[in-house]
């Protein structure tokens, strides 16, 4: 069934190509993470983009878990058994962007296991998310989470300096890099690569042209980190690219900026197998 659901690049996917070319074409080489939730005004169909920039040599994969009469069947990427991000059935996405560090608010941790792969299996909504992040006393202290739904709604939520904050999405665009959105002083901000997503998704919307998953991927072109030598003897860069119609549930995953090793995945499809199965990104 891989080869049915997940379908290697072909003569039809190359205009797919042509956005990574230019994704690529256009990335900086600064370290760094950038998420994307959009929602198009006219039709309300909703997207994701996510770079997981890390070092290349890092054994990267998607793990999909089934349903069970208490979990949602899900989708997450990441490595070590850690989910870095994913969606489940029932539209809920979620990525994580590393942040300046900060202290944990009295009473809360960093729970133990898998957290994405149970936030995913527990979580329908926005706000079922955040009700099971409180339910756990969860706190990270170095990372923030951009969470959306396939209602349309999103939010990041960052803890800064013991307390926990929620940045709803204003408008139909949230972007998230690695300054705290509500403390930018902390560090990384300004944030070239923010500002470059909001301000291509601000051109898309004024060009007139059809909005589609290809071209919201287009932003975050100067967003993608092409490999370079990131010392230790490592080569870094963005270990893989996510591409998400949440409405229409597809998924696009290309490893490394290689486009001859895209992949495709219907989420509908792959959900209502209700097979757990791991698929190695090289």
């Amino acid at each position: 069934m891989i080869h049915l659901l997940i379908k290697k690049v072909s003569n039809t996917s190359r205009k797919w190509l042509l956005t990574l070319c230019l994704i690529a074409a256009c990335a900086s080489s600064m370290y760094a993470c950038s998420i994307l939730y959009y929602v198009d005004k006219e039709t309300g169909t909703i997207y994701a983009v996510n770079n997981e920039d890390f070092w290349l040599d890092t054994d990267a994969y998607i793990q999909i878990e089934k349903a069970t009469s208490k979990k949602l069947a899900r989708l997450w990427y990441g490595w070590d058994n850690f989910a870095q991000g994913g969606i489940n059935s029932a539209g809920l996405f979620f990525d994580v962007a590393v942040t300046p560090e900060q202290k944990m608010p009295d009473g809360y941790g960093w729970a133990k296991g898998n957290i994405g792969d149970d936030l995913l299996a527990s979580a329908s909504t926005v706000e079922e998310a955040l009700a099971w992040i409180e339910g756990q006393k969860l706190a990270v202290h170095q990372s923030h989470f951009l969470i959306g739904d396939a209602t349309g709604n999103a939010v990041i939520v960052e803890w800064i300096d013991g307390k926990k904050h929620i940045i709803p999405m204003e408008g139909n665009t949230l972007v998230a890099t690695n300054f705290l959105i509500n403390a930018p002083e902390e560090g990384g901000f300004p944030c070239h690569r923010y500002q470059s997503i909001n301000s291509h998704v601000d051109e898309l919307e004024r060009s007139g042209e059809d909005i589609t998953l290809k071209s919201v991927g287009q932003t975050m072109a100067g967003a993608v980190q092409p490999a370079a030598d990131w010392g230790e003897g490592r080569m870094g860069g963005t270990l893989y690219t996510t591409f998400f119609d949440i409405t229409a549930m597809q998924m696009v995953m290309v490893p490394k900026l290689d486009g001859s090793k895209m992949m495709r995945i219907d989420l509908k499809k792959e959900f209502a197998l209700n097979k757990k199965r791991k698929i190695d990104m090289d």
